[in-house]
């Protein structure tokens, strides 16, 4: 077994997978490790009982609050990372997301890569991903250079009649971006268990099927799963890391690289750096501008569950549909409010955990007829939240909403729209700090290494071959589905890393 490779990735989700592909014929002798193991093809990852209630797939370990009170976050360690379990739906941010955007809740900030700068890899994400969509209908949409590889998935006829009754309130609802596999001899059976679920028939777009496993049928590119990354250890000038130390079957071994690329997720990317200080990097590794950790993002989310008593919701493949006119600037507010999309269809077992004292009967009889939708605003960045390590080396996260006003009118608007729509019962739950599959930003890019850990291509300020390919590096988190976006710039990343200026 050897341990000296031309470029290790830390972490096989969207960042890290995407960027193997990328680079898988680059030629370069490729080290790609996995704390977990591939996510196991079994009847229970259909089933809502084990993968909501019981939470099968979900890591065990514990995070705390900034009180010390722990919570499970929602975090999956698998080959494929989060996208084993992701809704699936990958749209691209809007051209404005790139720039500077007031908002009621103070300005998010631009970013130091344009729109225009990312289309093509966004372009080149699609087909990867094998997204489904039709241009024409968001009113928000961003030029492209390309109509999407595939078309949208259809509506179910309950949708669609929901569709028509937004269409009469002046309302432009559009089908979302989807990466499942409905091409001509594809395996998606459209099934009632995709957001949320693993999928038993490797049909959803993740990384670990689009990705890596492509990427690994390759000679020069090697996966070692149930590998932690443990430190990253510098030279004694501390301009350059020297080794990874790792832990695999019970032993700990350093592995020799040319280049270093982090994509564990913007919180585990955030604590390996700072668990990585050293008498050269004190505050933490490549932490001179004291950013990693801070700026922790993970949008400002609600469920909502609107119920029709009067008849059944008979749809199986639900999450088809979304609403942006609120998107840039909500009716009778002059800021931007985010984004509605639907959600896979809810069921009771989906429900019972976060309502346990409801009867499940009752449960059934609400979701058999209601219509389920995902509410998402913008967060914005803010140095004091942030990612920690406790004394003990535990994970702490320090958060506090922000840009609520304009969430709370979102879940308003959206309350107004079902109810006219038909639908006299509108339940809004928000989501609290364990709903964290949206983080984002602890290790942001920018011109300015004062402000800034990472440059426009993820490479760090302060050591020069260590790069961060994950949501860690976002400036801002918009109020789109980030999967896209952490997938087109890892990409783009693989093409610097191969351009031989």
């Amino acid at each position: 077994m050897t341990d000296n490779f031309d470029i290790v990735i830390i972490g096989t989700g969207a960042g890290g997978g995407t960027l193997a592909y990328g680079l898988r014929n680059s030629g370069a002798k490729i080290l790609l490790i996995e704390r977990g193991d591939y996510l196991p093809q079994e009847p229970e990852n259909w089933d809502p009982e084990e993968a909501y209630f019981n939470s099968r797939y979900k890591a065990t370990e514990k995070w705390y609050d900034s009180k010390g009170k722990a919570f499970r976050p929602g975090v999956h360690y698998f080959v494929g990372g989060n996208t084993k379990v992701y809704g699936a739906a990958l749209p691209r941010f809007r051209k404005e997301d790139f720039e500077d955007l007031e908002h009621e809740g103070g300005t998010s900030p631009g970013w130091p890569v344009s729109y225009e700068e990312l289309e093509p890899y966004y372009t080149a994400a699609e087909r990867i991903y094998n997204v489904h969509g039709e241009a024409g209908h968001d009113p928000t949409e961003p030029p492209r250079s390309a109509p999407y590889p595939f078309p949208p998935v259809p509506h179910e006829a309950y949708v669609e009649d929901l569709s028509d009754r937004l269409k009469q309130q002046g309302l432009n609802p559009f089908y979302y971006p989807m990466g499942i596999d409905l091409r001509e001899g594809g395996d998606c059976i459209r099934c009632k268990t995709c957001d949320g679920f693993p999928c038993k028939v490797h049909a959803k777009s993740d990384t670990d099927v689009c990705c890596v496993r492509p990427a690994i049928t390759n000679p020069n590119v090697t996966l070692w799963t149930n590998t932690t990354a443990l430190r990253l250890f510098t030279d004694e000038t501390g301009k350059s890391i020297k080794a990874l130390e790792v832990e695999r079957n019970g032993l700990h071994i350093n592995i020799h690289a040319g280049i270093y690329i982090v994509a564990c997720g913007a919180v585990n990317s955030a604590a390996l750096l700072l668990r990585s200080a050293n008498d050269k990097h004190p505050l933490g590794l490549a932490n001179s501008s004291d950013q990693v950790g801070r700026n922790y993002m993970v949008h400002n989310n609600s469920g909502l569950v609107a119920i029709d008593p009067r008849r059944k919701n008979d749809v199986v493949f639900q999450k088809t549909m979304a609403v942006n006119d609120f998107y840039l600037r909500g009716p009778d507010w002059n800021y931007p409010l985010g984004n509605l999309q639907l959600l896979g269809k809810v069921q009771a077992p989906m429900v019972a955990a976060a309502k346990p004292n409801v009867p499940r009967f009752m449960l059934k009889m609400m979701t058999d007829r209601s219509i389920d939708w995902w509410v998402m605003s913008e967060d914005l960045p803010d140095p004091e939240n942030r990612v920690h390590l406790t004394n003990k080396g535990k994970i702490q996260i320090q958060w506090t909403p922000n840009n609520m006003a304009s969430h709370h009118k979102l879940a308003e608007e959206a309350t107004n729209m079902l109810k006219e729509a038909g639908y006299p019962l509108v339940f809004v739950e928000p989501m609290g700090i364990a709903t964290n599959s949206h983080q984002c930003g602890t290790i942001r890019c920018g011109h300015d290494p004062a402000t800034s850990v990472l440059d426009p291509y993820c490479k760090s300020h302060d050591v020069a071959n260590l790069f961060v390919v994950d949501s860690s590096f976002f400036p801002s988190s918009a109020a789109m589905n980030p999967a896209l976006t952490i997938a087109a710039q890892a990409l783009r990343v693989a093409d610097h890393l191969m351009s031989p200026s």
